[in-house]
């Protein structure tokens, strides 16, 4: 070999380590200072005429941050507690998707929420804010009204668990 293709083949994965995406590992990144160990998480509040919506959201927030984190959790807003995450439902809507051809009936509806997070430390410092997160869930319907049952609000519980989870990744892993 001759010594610039010597060079040439030292230089190859000092120049692939350079360029790399910027992946990283799990828990690498965080909003949230070391200095914070209890979350106090009081109900969201709510702008949406919709039932319990900010009820299944804390919940499953709640749930997520216990599940994915070291955080000693409140449910209620503490004075105590290192920081407190609080979340505002902005709008839920319900729109028909797809009709039934035979009936002209909706066959399934869309169901948009969207909500308005903000995490900040005891002293004020806003450590994580996002004023749109928007979810959609798609949820069937039933022509049978003997049969009927609500599907609205398991179509919610599903749309707040994937909430919940988008929600702590973001707060956990987002690059600054």
């Amino acid at each position: 070999m001759r010594l610039p293709q010597i060079k040439t083949l030292l230089l190859l994965p000092i120049l692939l380590l350079l360029t790399s995406c910027g992946y990283h590992a799990a828990g690498s990144a965080t909003h949230i200072p070391t200095s914070v160990h209890t979350l106090a998480v009081p109900i969201f509040t709510t702008h949406s005429q919709a039932y319990h919506t900010e009820v299944a959201f804390t919940q499953a927030t709640i749930r997520e941050l216990n599940t994915r984190t070291k955080y000693v959790i409140e449910s209620k807003d503490a004075a105590d507690a290192d920081a407190t995450l609080t979340g505002t439902i902005l709008a839920q809507s319900v729109a028909p998707l797809t009709y039934d051809s035979t009936s002209g009936q909706t066959s399934s509806y869309l169901i948009t929420v969207t909500a308005r997070i903000l995490l900040t430390a005891r002293d004020g410092t806003v450590l994580y804010r996002n004023d749109s997160l928007a979810y959609r869930e798609q949820y069937q319907s039933t022509q049978d009204l003997t049969l009927f049952v609500q599907e609205d609000s398991s179509a919610v519980r599903r749309i707040a668990r994937d909430f919940s989870q988008a929600l702590v990744s973001d707060m956990l892993e987002s690059f600054k």
